[in-house]
Formats: structure tokens, C-alpha cells, sequence
């Protein structure tokens, strides 16, 4: 429940007058000596990073999702809901033995109270009138990429389904308010089903009784492109951490700062563009089933490459060709992209468009996250704290962290 944290930190007060501390004249290596440097750094710099490592989330990759297809008939509309066995644990308790694993027997015995609570965060309404909810088959399970899910299959009765279907969705808002549900709707008569997320800031929907227009279906797969690019951490962390030399120049004797902007900004490009070439590539190939890797071979690499990224800061085996890392591992990116891009489902008549429209909002989340590093590392680039503290440490800090996220994705240790 802390993938909202990393955002509210960087944002916060004490953070933001800890790096201008850090950044101040007062604190250089003539006025403070070797000794006094390391000592402040461990002093000022540890606690930003501890912070930093507790906020970002132990599962990097999978946000809490659950997956609703609604398909209009004649009588009202026809639900299945896919609800993640992890996500009803939390809120019902349901592992009674307390083992840490869920059985068939346990999730059978609470079938109930899981109906129920479902029942009771999924409403649907026509014209003014309620949809009454009712169970249209047994309680089942099945087994996505992240996990084991409960799937319930449910009927809305609606006896005046016009113009607009009225959805509201508050499944796990009160303890995860980063959750979403990831909606197929297929219109009455319609053969290609609409995309659509439900989240805190978009809980009640209007859901059209009518095929959506390219423009609606381009700005939907733009936005969860931008999403998806924000919350995947591994993702954010293996591009700071090719990009965080860029504004330095590797010496013999170490680090020295890049003699302008130009430079840096060419370096940052150089990553930038071959990660997204590399990224597009395979997602476009992923999503038109061309090509297909297993997920755990997919996370596992993925979670390598930020490591790999990380230490390479510290040591220095690749330097000046970043940009081939970059595209190496981003191929991968790629797959990791594509898996989130079958979860949201893509239309079959407007394929293409939603491929496009998808890759456009990860490219404009990748620059936003660009826009704000470089001008903020290329002004602190002669600091201790930048050299020192964010390179060699955060690159420390996001090396250990990746490595355990590695280990988890590997070993399958994440839970079930």
C-alpha cells in the first residue's frame, strides 16, 4: 500500500530542504576535508535513502488490479470479475490455518462473504433505476500471471438499459487507493469490447451503449501508457540509473563535471532513444502475438538489468556506450510493457491505434521523468551530494534493492 509514498516523499518539504542542504557551498571537500564529507554524507544522504527504499513497493512490477468484462444483452448485463486471491486475503482474512497459503477449501468456505463483498463495491444503474446484482454460476479460480484470482460470475438486471450504463466501482479504494479495476465492456450488439480503468479519481463511469470513436480509444491507451510508465518502478529506475552519469565525465581519477549542457543532453538522448527503439520493437511484436516469452524469464531480466545498470555506476564497465546497455535490456522493457497491455486488453478493430496510442503515453511518461532529472542533475553535478551521495550511493541503494526484487521474481517468491 506504498506505491503512492515515492511521489508524496519527493514532493514533501523535509525532503526537498534536505537536498538543498546538501547542495549548499558549505558543504564541499575543501571546507569539510575527506573525513568530514564522508562522515556528513553518511549522515545527511543514509536517512533520504532509507527513506527512498522504504517507499518505493517490495513487488515493483504488478499493481493491485482486479479485471471486470461486462457484456450487454437483451436482459441487462452479463459480469464476469476477476478479484485477486492476495488482494480478498487482506480485507477477509481468508487463510484461516494461518500457513500462508490459500487453499481451494478456504476460498470455497468463504464463497459468501467474498460474493458479498463484491456485491457490495460494484454497483450498476440505468435511467435513474438500480441493476440489482445476482450470481449467474459458482465461484471459480484461476490462475493469471501475478498470482491466483477468484473469479465470480454475476448478472446485473436492468429493465431500462438506454443511452448510458452508470458504473460505480470502489473494490479495495479504502486500503489501496493505488488499486484498479481494469474493465473489457462490450456494448448490446457491439463485437469489439472497450477498454476502461476504473481508479479512486475515476470511481463512477458512464459506460456508452455505443462503439467508442478512435479519438476516445487513442486518448484511453495514451493515459495508460503515461500510468503504467509512472507506477512501474523497475522500469523508472533502470532509465535514472543509465541516466545519472550523463551529466558527469568518467576521468582517470574519477568523476568530473560535463563541460556543458549540450553534452549532457546529447548523452540523455543517446539512452533515451535507444530504449525506446528496443522497448517498441518487442511490445509491438509481443502484442500482435508474434512473439512471446515466459513472465517470470521477463520480471527476473528485467529486475537483472537495474541492477546491472545500478553497479555499472559504481564500477564503470561500460561507459560511454550506455545507450548499447540501454537498448540490450530495453527489449526486454518491452515484454514487461506488452504483458500490462494484455491485461488492459487490446480492441481488435482498432488495434493499431491502441498499440500506437499505448506506446505514445509510455514515450510522453519517459520524457516527463527526463524533463525533470536532467536540469535538476546537470545544476547539482559538481555537488558531493550528487556525485557522492546520488551516484555512488543511490546507485548502492537501487543495486541492493533490485537484487531483492531479482531474487523474489526468479525464486517466485512474491505472493500467490
Amino acid at each position: 500500500m506504498l506505491r503512492g509514498g515515492l511521489l508524496h516523499m519527493l514532493g514533501s518539504g523535509p525532503f526537498r530542504r534536505l537536498v538543498a542542504a546538501l547542495a549548499t557551498p558549505a558543504f564541499s571537500r575543501r571546507q569539510l576535508g575527506f573525513a568530514g564529507l564522508t562522515t556528513s554524507l553518511h549522515r545527511r544522504v543514509t536517512p533520504a535513502l532509507v527513506l527512498l527504499l522504504l517507499t518505493l513497493p517490495v513487488h515493483a512490477h504488478k499493481p493491485s488490479d482486479s479485471y471486470l468484462t461486462l457484456r450487454g444483452e437483451d436482459t441487462g448485463i452479463a459480469i464476469r470479475w476477476d478479484i485477486a486471491l492476495r488482494d480478498l486475503d487482506y480485507v477477509l482474512q481468508l487463510d484461516r490455518d494461518g500457513n500462508g497459503e490459500l487453499s481451494w477449501g478456504e476460498v470455497r468456505q468463504r464463497a459468501a462473504d467474498i460474493e458479498k463483498l463484491a456485491a457490495s463495491k460494484l454497483a450498476l444503474s440505468s435511467q435513474g433505476e438500480a441493476c440489482p446484482l445476482r450470481n449467474a454460476g459458482p465461484l471459480m479460480l484461476e490462475h493469471h500471471s501475478d498470482g491466483t484470482y477468484a473469479v465470480l460470475s454475476l448478472h446485473a438486471d436492468c429493465p431500462r438499459l438506454e443511452q448510458n450504463l452508470q458504473v460505480d466501482y470502489s473494490m479495495l479504494f479504502d486500503v489501496d487507493p493505488t488499486h484498479r479495476g481494469l474493465v473489457q465492456w462490450t456494448p448490446a450488439g457491439d463485437a469489439q469490447p472497450r477498454a476502461l480503468v476504473f481508479s479512486t479519481e475515476s470511481a463512477r463511469q458512464q459506460l456508452p451503449l455505443k462503439a467508442a470513436s478512435a479519438w476516445e480509444t487513442l486518448r484511453q491507451y495514451v493515459v495508460e501508457g503515461i500510468w503504467h510508465i509512472w507506477i512501474g518502478f523497475d522500469h523508472i529506475l533502470f532509465l535514472v540509473a543509465l541516466l545519472l552519469p550523463s551529466v558527469l565525465v568518467r576521468q582517470t581519477k574519477g568523476w568530473t563535471s560535463s563541460p556543458s549542457l549540450k553534452r549532457s543532453t546529447v548523452e540523455v538522448l543517446k539512452v533515451v532513444t535507444a530504449f525506446t527503439l528496443a522497448h517498441s520493437i518487442t511490445l509491438s511484436l509481443a502484442a500482435l502475438g508474434v512473439v512471446s516469452l515466459p513472465s517470470r524469464f521477463v520480471e527476473s531480466v528485467i529486475a537483472a538489468s537495474v541492477v546491472v545498470a545500478a553497479l555499472n555506476n559504481l564500477r564503470g564497465t561500460i561507459d560511454k556506450r550506455r545507450w548499447v546497455m540501454a537498448f540490450v535490456f530495453g527489449l526486454v522493457h518491452g515484454f514487461g510493457f506488452a504483458s500490462v497491455l494484455a491485461d488492459l486488453g487490446l480492441p481488435q478493430g482498432a488495434l493499431a491505434l491502441a498499440l500506437v496510442g499505448f506506446n505514445l503515453g509510455v514515450e510522453i511518461g519517459q520524457l516527463a521523468i527526463v524533463a525533470a532529472f536532467l536540469p535538476a542533475a546537470y545544476l547539482l553535478r559538481a555537488t558531493p551530494f550528487y556525485r557522492v551521495g546520488v551516484l555512488r550511493l543511490g546507485s548502492l541503494a537501487v543495486a541492493v534493492l533490485a537484487s531483492w526484487w531479482l531474487i523474489q521474481r526468479a525464486f517466485n517468491l512474491a505472493p500467490s
